[in-house]
């Protein structure tokens, strides 16, 4: 995993890597990489020219501290993407009701990597084949939501803010809120 490191270097994005939200909040970072390793494929929104959503099926990869999204040349979410960063990811929740441990969903920005260099460290170290288009993630938001009782629960991090988790019941009340 040591080339993946490098491929962030020099980084001139202002954004918040992915390791950041892992030295911020372990345990919680934790728990969302497990969540999504639960499966291969996932969820990511972008948007289209004309501003409305697309809903696309995607591999997510963790690898080198970061989170990696690597797409088919020219593919309609890889030029979402190159126009407009901003993105929405969300866990495959699983067969069932159950969502396996909650639903996962990352938002924020994705960075594309051009670097003819790093894609081949990458492609090497991730057995993907060449050509394709690789996006680094940068978290703004990470929600997970699950249900423990009679509550569904709701911990949300954004960089510089600390863990929140709102809880409410299926009743009249009003939500609680811890952090």
């Amino acid at each position: 995993m040591s080339g993946i490191r490098c491929l962030l270097e020099p980084m001139t994005d202002t954004g918040t890597p992915w390791a950041a939200f892992e030295a911020a909040e372990p345990a919680f970072a934790a728990t969302v990489r497990e969540r999504f390793g639960q499966y291969t494929h996932h969820a990511l929104a972008t948007l289209r020219k004309d501003g409305s959503p697309r809903l696309s099926g995607i591999e997510a990869d963790f690898r080198g501290g970061e989170l990696w999204l690597g797409m088919m040349p020219n593919s309609r979410k890889a030029l979402d993407l190159r126009r407009d960063p901003r993105l929405a990811l969300l866990a495959n929740p699983g067969a069932g009701t159950d969502m396996g441990g909650g639903d996962v969903r990352v938002s924020g920005r994705a960075v594309e990597v051009t670097d003819p260099d790093a894609l081949a460290r990458y492609a090497a170290e991730a057995g993907a084949p060449l050509p394709f288009h690789l996006f680094r993630v940068e978290p703004a938001e990470v929600v997970r939501t699950r249900v423990e009782g009679e509550e569904i629960h709701f911990t949300t991090w954004r960089p510089g803010r600390p863990l929140h988790t709102l809880r409410r019941g299926n009743d009249d009340a009003p939500p609680r809120e811890d952090g």
